[in-house]
């Protein structure tokens, strides 16, 4: 965290030395300044407005820390400071412009942390006012029952989680209904714990007045590729029962774009190297075993992660996506550490 940032979480408030530093840094990363639309002429009115909203939301924020991330205010003070508030804003903005709610994507493979920016976005979006409610694409998983004739259908399908394991028509009608601006809604959800880890539907939510509609998942958005970029894919995929499996994971994917031309605007968090998932995921299962917690042994883990990477391939897949500026409106790359790379448009130079 930069010096100059923990002042406030001490002051409280912004000093005018501090504004000052403040838009030096925001000026600095001129890739981030124009995805989130800074410039020398509007960044005093940037800064001000950033920082009113940091020390309205800081006492809910130093709340959500300790409760949800299990994690020291200073720890994600950067975070929050660089991409959170002006992320939210950014999508306030895009809300402000639309006559029905905001449906925003947001598409990030495992450890990238899309399930904790969904939440930090919207303690910041009803602070602005605006009723915000997440969805994840684990919601729209089918029943239990149903995947278990699933699996006797295709027992390729050992895990929920690829292309054909959701009720496609279970989202295309809550989001429908977002669209529409109907009210009250009701939301599925998913409970992963549910038989021993396989997971079922757990009791819906009924939610009242959306405003806008935060739906995350690894591959919200993703579109099919050319069948042919599997005859040369990366690793795991190596044999011809792999290309298979990645080439029917691809077709099934058709059935999803009906989901993603719901979608408003599409945000991809971007590893800058895949492989650091699996790593993210082994430190979260063995922060969960020293918690006296059940986990999975790394082997496990090796074989879990490995499946979604032969099921849709992150380099096949998200790599000619978030070059679309037609499909995609913000990157965010996550380096090897967690801390945030670039952020940026595709309207880039």
């Amino acid at each position: 965290m930069d010096l100059w940032l923990g002042e406030i979480l001490i002051a409280g408030k912004a000093s005018e030395t501090w504004r000052q530093k403040a838009k030096a840094a925001a000026l600095a990363d001129n890739l981030r300044a124009q995805a989130f639309g800074i410039t020398a002429e509007n960044v005093n009115e940037v800064i001000q407005m950033r920082s009113q909203l940091l020390e309205s939301i800081l006492p809910a924020f130093r709340e959500f820390c300790q409760t949800t991330l299990q994690a020291q205010p200073q720890q994600m003070l950067t975070v929050l400071w660089d991409l959170w508030l002006p992320l939210a804003i950014k999508i306030a903005s895009l809300r402000q412009k639309l006559a029905y709610p905001l449906i925003q994507g947001i598409l990030g493979v495992q450890g990238t942390g899309k399930t904790t920016m969904s939440k930090a976005l919207t303690l910041i979006l009803q602070q602005l006012g605006y009723r915000t409610l997440n969805l994840s694409l684990d919601d729209l998983y089918k029943t239990y029952s149903d995947r278990l004739l699933l699996t006797q259908q295709d027992p390729r399908l050992i895990w929920r989680g690829p292309p054909g394991t959701h009720d496609i028509d279970l989202g295309l009608n809550l989001l429908d209904q977002i669209h529409q601006s109907q009210s009250p809604v009701i939301v599925p959800r998913f409970d992963k714990s549910a038989y021993n880890g396989a997971g079922d539907r757990t009791t819906p939510e009924i939610v009242t007045d959306v405003d806008i509609l935060l739906f995350e998942g690894w591959f919200v958005g993703v579109r099919p590729i050319a069948p042919q970029a599997f005859d040369n894919a990366p690793p795991p995929i190596l044999t011809e029962e792999d290309r298979s499996f990645a080439r029917d994971m691809n077709h099934q994917l058709q059935n999803y774009l009906p989901l993603w031309q719901r979608l408003d605007s599409l945000i991809v968090l971007y590893p800058t190297d895949y492989r650091s998932s699996l790593t993210w995921r082994k430190q979260a299962e063995q922060q969960m075993i020293a918690a006296g917690k059940p986990g999975m042994s790394d082997a496990k883990i090796e074989q879990f992660v490995k499946y979604f990477w032969r099921s849709l391939h992150p380099e096949l897949f998200i790599k000619p996506l978030i070059a679309s500026p037609q499909l995609v409106d913000l990157v965010i790359e996550i380096n090897c550490d967690r801390s945030l790379g670039k952020t940026y448009t595709n309207s880039r130079s």
